[in-house]
């Protein structure tokens, strides 16, 4: 069951200059400031920079947020999507997994136990 979005993800090979100019531009600094993640809460959603990605001109990765991760990855798989990330734990009981959509659309998904939909505005 898809629950709404949750996180957007930015690559930012260097994180530094990634936090100057999200900093900048959210008139916050990160609550999650780790050198293989930075995180913002805005507005009850969650703008995360990532140093592995690669940056382009099609945007950030959305991710929908689930209850399950492991059981809503499997579910999209019957429902015809193909493989694109297996769901993996990216710690603070947080996991993400990834499929490809019909037209080979990225459809990312997130199980985050710390989203508080009252914070949402």
């Amino acid at each position: 069951m898809i629950l709404g979005l949750r996180t957007a993800i930015y690559p930012a090979p260097d994180l530094a200059k990634g936090k100057a100019f999200y900093s900048a531009i959210l008139g916050a600094e990160p609550y999650f400031d780790e050198p293989f993640y930075v995180g913002y809460s805005v507005g009850g959603f969650e703008l995360g920079l990532i140093p592995d990605g690669a940056p382009n001109a099609n945007g950030a990765a959305a991710l929908w947020g689930v209850p399950d991760a492991d059981a809503e990855y499997s579910r999209l798989l019957t429902l015809g999507a193909r493989p694109h990330e297996a769901v993996k734990d990216v710690g603070g009981g947080i996991k993400v997994a990834a499929v490809l959509d019909p037209f080979g659309n990225v459809f990312s998904i997130i199980e985050n136990p710390h989203f508080d939909t009252a914070n949402v505005r």
